[in-house]
């Protein structure tokens, strides 16, 4: 892999609170990687899908990011932002609205409220997880079990982005 793509870049943590029926993450906050990848090319997911790879964390999917509030409990997620744009609301409904385009990346601890709420007609993301970890689809409060797996997820070995040592070892642990 030409570790060239994934670049040094501002980061920036947002820690959310529980917000009505979307419990979030008290305790992690989200990583958001500021133009990570040079998203260039003409297979920029591939691109996205190779460094993820590299770090550990198996990519899943492409796509969009759903147009309603979700949260996951299985799985920390990391989104990379290939091409195009969006307005993405984190923390569920009345949360906070982030615009992210092609090189940013996301990185949303189990339990994190997200939503697209508008993006360009050419905007592709890669979704991935830490081995063993999924994207189970919660559109209500969770259950007591649901609140136990995220407090007790595993976390990642690596950093999805720049690897090791990495934000999640300087924020997560």
């Amino acid at each position: 892999m030409d570790r060239s793509q994934a670049v040094d870049t501002p980061l920036q943590t947002l820690l959310l609170q529980r917000n009505g029926w979307v419990p979030n993450n008290p305790r992690l906050p989200v990583l958001i990687y500021i133009k990570a990848i040079a998203a260039e090319g003409s297979d920029p997911t591939a691109l996205f899908e190779e460094i993820f790879n590299a770090n550990g964390w198996p990519p899943q999917w492409r796509d969009g990011i759903y147009d309603y509030h979700h949260y996951h409990t299985q799985g920390h997620e990391v989104l990379g932002i290939a091409s195009g744009y969006a307005h993405v609301m984190l923390g569920g409904p009345e949360g906070r609205v982030l615009e992210v385009s092609a090189g940013d990346v996301l990185l949303l601890p189990a339990g994190t409220g997200h939503c697209n709420l508008r993006a360009s007609d050419d905007f592709l993301v890669v979704g991935a997880y830490p081995p063993g970890q999924h994207a189970d689809i919660c559109r209500k409060a969770p259950s007591p079990e649901q609140l136990r797996n995220i407090e007790q997820l595993t976390f990642p070995e690596q950093d999805p982005v720049p690897g090791q040592p990495g934000a999640v070892r300087r924020y997560w642990m």
